[in-house]
């Protein structure tokens, strides 16, 4: 097992390396910041000494060697637009939007997994079929739509929540919804598939032959074989959150990393974006890698050589 996590580190970090290389040379190619910088009349004078300023008249490899070198000394640049340290500051917004996916997730799996078991129990009935129905509509119901009718119903209507970013739980009632609407018909989806056929497996039969209670099959039987497929959804589903949902985020003003990156792919604010791609790179990897460490718990025949 440590093998495993040792290797898998070690991949990490040449993954990394890759995206943070290609996600720079992307971003220089994108565009000319300097003009961002600038002045909407200044003239190439003034744009050759902003470039000179913050080191875009260098080469790119030699830009990204430099950046690299930072990096790996957790210094990320400063930031064209705020002129504040990036790692202070993006690991703010994180934290926001790590908080907010924290809660999403956790209304994800509290509503998926009892609701796919009872549609898989009640498979072939008006109950499978709603619940096969309300899925469908997480799935595919967009989440800037869905969260200007919350927003309308149950703060301008009901006056029951706010609308914006606020002090307190309340705040993120109505983001949390529209983040776990996905997750909820995913996973509930794939929960009743898995406990489908999982119900018909060998071992199912032989537990009950053996006089345990339909209770401990289930829970020891069932749903643990079946909650394997559901933990990748579920780990991809939270790596996708922390990678920062612009919309959502947008729509509640909730001030974490998606809008953060927005704001400077809006203003080519080049060190903002390379570090919110390192960071998010990395909790994403490192949420893969407890994924893959669940799997031993919940089926103890997994052995990672």
């Amino acid at each position: 097992m440590l093998t495993f996590i040792l290797r898998r580190l070690l991949f990490a970090v040449l993954v990394l390396g890759a995206v943070s290389f290609f996600s720079f040379v992307l971003v220089c190619l994108a565009g000319d910041p300097a003009r961002a910088l600038g002045d909407i009349d200044a003239n190439d004078e003034r744009l050759a000494q902003i470039r000179q300023a913050y080191g875009l008249d260098q080469p790119i490899y030699a830009q990204y060697l430099i950046f690299a070198g930072n990096a790996l000394h957790g210094d990320l640049g400063w930031s064209f637009r705020y002129r504040t340290p990036v790692l202070p500051l993006v690991a703010d917004k994180f934290v926001a939007t790590a908080q907010l996916a924290s809660v999403s997730l956790f209304l994800s799996i509290a509503v998926a997994i009892p609701l796919g078991i009872f549609a898989a129990v009640r498979q072939g009935t008006w109950v499978d079929s709603a619940t096969l129905l309300l899925s469908l509509l997480g799935v595919s119901t967009p989440g800037f739509w869905l969260g200007i009718i919350l927003i309308l119903v149950f703060a301008d209507w009901l006056r029951l929540l706010p609308p914006l970013v606020d002090e307190g739980l309340p705040s993120f009632v109505l983001p949390a919804l529209i983040l776990s609407g996905y997750g909820i018909g995913s996973m509930t989806r794939l929960l009743r598939l898995n406990v489908i056929a999982a119900m018909h497996e060998g071992y199912v039969t032989t537990a009950r032959a053996k006089g345990l209670a339909e209770q401990r099959v289930y829970v020891r039987h069932i749903l643990r074989n079946a909650l394997i497929p559901t933990v990748t959804v579920a780990g991809l589903q939270f790596g996708a959150m922390l990678g920062g949902t612009i919309v959502v985020e947008t729509v509640f003003a909730w001030p974490g990393i998606g809008s953060l990156m927005l704001q400077a792919l809006q203003v080519s604010d080049l060190p903002i974006i390379r570090g919110v791609v390192l960071v998010v790179g990395a909790s994403f990897m490192l949420v893969n890698l407890l994924v893959d460490l669940l799997y031993v718990y919940l089926d103890p025949r997994i052995r990672f050589q």
